[in-house]
């Protein structure tokens, strides 16, 4: 078999396997095709559920195997795999979810998702250096006005519509093969708000945030200066003092917590 006559040959069998395509092209082989061809895209399919199943771990639990291996299901039939890596199969299912109520049984699940995705892509995400509260004192004072700060590339704030982090927490901790029983969950309230995803070292972590300092971050990801932080403080605040304190606050939060990994004068 030549090179060509081979590559053709592997190509109609990734079609036939993950497109569902006509064996057409392929040489027989003992036992027939559409018994093989059968193993092989059940296979292909039950191993791309179990990649979302991994990467939506607090999802899956929250539905049910039954109900997930339905959205799982008809994910990968209309978003099949496209990146060489495994890892990052499932980045649309959040959208997905959003227009398939049918399979969706209530919409708080769509921000659980993002909540799944944000925390994944958090600990994958790239390595850089992290400031420390003591780099602070290091800064000249005349230097603090023009300053810029830049976020950890983990960095990300979501905006969720629903509080679904206290039964985020409950199902993340909970193992369904340790012979404890269902962990009891609160329903979802609406509550439209962002919510604040990091890593710090080896651990993710997660807080909710309040709409001003959700602002104070989004101003940083913009590139704006300190001065211009404060400027955006002082619209909620009595006086330029106050507007100060409260990104100074922010701004010592932020170095506690590990979210800022380079900061420079203008």
């Amino acid at each position: 078999m030549t090179p060509n006559v081979l590559l053709e040959q592997q190509r109609a069998l990734m079609r036939a396997i993950v497109d569902g395509a006509p064996p057409a092209g392929l040489r027989p082989r003992p036992g027939g095709q559409p018994a093989l061809l059968s193993v092989y895209r059940q296979a292909y399919t039950a191993r791309l559920a179990a990649a979302l199943a991994d990467n939506y771990l607090v999802l899956q639990r929250a539905m049910g195997d039954a109900a997930f291996d339905a959205l799982a299901c008809a994910y990968i039939g209309a978003c099949p795999s496209r990146r060489p890596s495994i890892r990052w199969f499932g980045d649309q299912l959040p959208a997905f979810m959003a227009g398939r109520d049918d399979l969706v049984p209530h919409p708080a699940l769509t921000d659980v998702a993002h909540m799944d995705w944000a925390l994944r892509s958090a600990f994958d995400a790239a390595d850089a250096p992290v400031l420390e509260p003591q780099d602070a004192a290091r800064v000249p004072v005349e230097a603090w006005p023009g300053l810029t700060m830049q976020l950890h590339p983990s960095v990300q704030t979501l905006a969720l519509r629903w509080n679904v982090e206290p039964v985020w927490q409950a199902l993340r901790v909970h193992e369904p093969d340790s012979g404890a029983g269902e962990p009891e969950l609160p329903e979802p309230q609406a509550h439209p708000h962002r919510l604040l995803v990091w890593r710090e070292r080896l651990d993710t972590r997660w807080r909710s945030l309040e709409a001003r300092e959700a602002a104070l971050l989004d101003a940083v990801q913009r590139g704006c200066r300190f001065d211009a932080l404060c400027e955006l403080a002082l619209e909620t605040e009595a006086d330029e003092d106050a507007a100060v304190l409260v990104v100074v606050q922010a701004v010592q939060q932020w170095l506690s917590e590990g979210l800022l990994s380079h900061w420079s004068p203008v």
